[in-house]
């Protein structure tokens, strides 16, 4: 199991943009999957400089 509150934040985004880009087509799908709170990782993304683009369907850079 991923745990997405403690995991390093570098590892944490290139598991995000792996997962998006190879088995999930929007990062609802993924939240609703591993049952993480949607909300709660775009904050911790977000405070870590990343911001979840829809269009390219991944984490960039802010």
């Amino acid at each position: 199991m991923i745990n997405f509150e403690t995991k390093d934040i570098n590892m944490l985004l290139s598991m995000l943009n792996m997962k998006l880009r190879d088995e999930f087509s929007s990062l609802s799908s993924l939240t609703s999957y591993y049952n993480v709170d949607k909300e709660v990782l775009l904050e911790k993304m977000k405070a870590n400089g990343y911001e979840y683009v829809e269009d390219s369907n991944q984490f960039k850079r802010i």
